[in-house]
């Protein structure tokens, strides 16, 4: 099963695969130092079930990104 705010489903696992594996998406984000605004954003989004509800969090989500893709420019 997907992990709340994700919106694909999780394929089954195959044997001698660890249900408490990090899921990519999570590790991606984590790797761009975002990992925080990303949280935020979907408590939020879990919260109020409407992301026009949560435009500080996706703009500081956003922000960060931006930043971060300068930086490797």
């Amino acid at each position: 099963m997907a992990r709340p705010g994700h919106a694909r489903s999780r394929p089954s696992l195959k044997e001698g695969e660890d249900e408490d594996a990090e899921d990519p998406l999570d590790a991606m984000i984590s790797r761009t130092g975002c990992a925080a605004q990303h949280r935020e954003l979907q408590e939020c989004m879990a919260e109020r079930q409407d992301w026009r509800h949560c435009q500080p969090q996706v703009r500081a989500f956003g922000e960060c990104m931006a930043r971060r893709q300068r930086a490797e420019e």
